[in-house]
C-alpha cells in the first residue's frame, strides 16, 4: 500500500458553530495545513501517518478525533496550551471568534519529534512537510535539515510552504515546492503579479533547490515549472462554496500521484482536480475519488513558454547541494 508521511508540527482542534433549524450545532475536528492534506491523500486511497506534537487538552482531543478518520499518529506529547480556534459559520461566513497557535515547541520536544519524522519519513513512498500553526511555534531550519536529511535518505520531499520555511527547505532541496502567487507576493519574491515576474520567480526557486516548481493562482491556470518547461494547468470553473484548503486539496492530489509512481504531468492534474472539487464543499480536504478522476479528465495541461534553456536538477544534485547547505 502506498504509504505518504506528513510533518504536521503542531495540527489544530478546531470548533464551528453552525445553524440548525432545532439550534445551533457544535462541531469538533481535527484541522490545519496537515491534517487537510491528510484527509485527502486518505480520500484518494493513500496510507497516511502524521508526525505532530500533540498539547494538552487539544492534543489528547485531536489523538482521538485523527485516530476516527484513519490517520496514524506519531507524536510528541506534551502540557500546555495547544493550538485551537472557534468560529462561528451559523450566518453562512466564517466569524473567527477565538484563534491561537499555541506554545512554541521546546527543544527536547523539537528533537523527539525531528527523530520521529525521520523514523517514519526514511524509506516512506514520499513525505510531505507542512507548516505550523503559528510562526513562533519552532524554528524555519528544521525544514532545511529535515529536507536534507530525507533526500540524502532517497526519500522525495514536497513542501507547501511559505516565507522564511520555505527558503530553508530549499535551501535543503527538495522534489516539489508548491506556493501561491499572494504568498510570492507577500515574501517579496515577486513585485508585479503578473506572469512574467512569477515565472521568473519559479526560476529562482528551482535554482535554489526545487526540482519541480508550482504556483497556483488563484482563479486563473496554475503554472508549474519541471524537466525545464513552464506549463500552464487549466481547471474547469467551480461553483465555490469555500475556498479554504483548496490548495492543500492540490497538495496531496499531487503527492498521491507522485508516490503511486505517475509522472509529474499526471500528478498535477489529479492535484488540480483535487483542488478543484475541494471548492464546492465545505469541509476542508474532503471530496472523493470517483468525482475527482472524472474532473481530472477536464484538466488540460499546455505548454507555457519554451525554457529549455532551464538548467535542471536531477535528484542526485539536490542530494548534493543539501549536504553543501550543512
Amino acid at each position: 500500500m502506498t504509504e505518504v508521511v506528513i510533518f504536521a508540527p503542531s495540527p489544530v482542534l478546531t470548533v464551528t458553530v453552525e445553524d440548525h433549524p432545532d439550534g445551533p450545532e457544535v462541531h469538533l475536528h481535527a484541522g490545519g495545513q496537515g491534517v487537510w492534506q491528510a484527509r485527502m491523500l486518505l480520500r484518494l486511497g493513500v496510507d497516511v501517518t502524521m508526525v505532530s506534537v500533540l498539547t494538552g487538552e487539544s492534543g489528547r482531543m485531536l489523538r482521538h478525533l485523527l485516530g476516527d478518520e484513519g490517520i496514524r499518529v506519531v507524536a510528541v506529547d506534551r502540557t500546555g496550551r495547544g493550538a485551537a480556534y472557534v468560529h462561528d459559520r451559523r450566518g453562512g461566513e466564517r466569524v473567527r471568534i477565538v484563534e491561537t497557535g499555541g506554545e512554541p515547541i521546546s527543544r527536547h520536544d523539537l528533537d523527539e519529534l525531528y527523530g520521529h519524522m525521520l523514523g517514519e519519513g526514511l524509506g516512506a513512498d514520499l513525505v510531505i512537510l507542512s507548516g505550523p500553526a503559528s510562526e513562533e511555534a519552532l524554528p524555519a531550519d528544521v525544514y532545511r535539515r529535515l529536507a536534507a536529511d530525507l533526500r540524502t535518505g532517497g526519500t522525495r520531499v514536497i513542501v507547501d510552504l511559505a516565507g522564511e520555511r520555505l527558503k530553508a527547505a530549499l535551501a535543503g532541496g527538495v522534489s516539489l515546492v508548491k506556493v501561491s502567487d499572494e504568498e510570492l507576493l507577500a515574501d517579496g519574491l515577486i513585485h508585479e503579479n503578473d506572469t512574467h515576474h512569477i515565472v521568473s520567480a519559479m526560476k529562482k526557486m528551482h535554482a535554489d533547490g526545487a526540482e519541480t516548481v508550482v504556483v497556483t493562482r488563484n482563479s486563473e491556470p496554475l503554472l508549474m515549472l519541471s524537466e525545464g518547461l513552464v506549463v500552464s494547468v487549466h481547471t474547469p470553473t467551480m461553483e465555490v462554496a469555500d475556498t479554504s484548503g483548496a490548495g492543500d486539496s492540490l497538495t496531496a492530489g499531487v503527492a498521491a500521484s507522485l508516490a503511486r509512481g505517475s509522472s509529474v504531468r499526471e500528478a498535477i492534474a489529479l492535484g488540480a482536480a483535487a483542488g478543484a472539487l475541494n471548492v464546492t464543499r465545505h469541509g476542508l480536504g474532503t471530496g472523493d475519488a470517483q468525482t475527482i478522476e472524472k474532473l481530472r479528465a477536464l484538466v488540460t495541461v499546455r505548454e507555457h513558454e519554451n525554457t529549455a534553456s532551464v538548467q535542471t536538477l536531477s535528484p542526485s544534485g539536490l542530494a548534493a547541494k543539501a549536504r553543501e547547505s550543512r
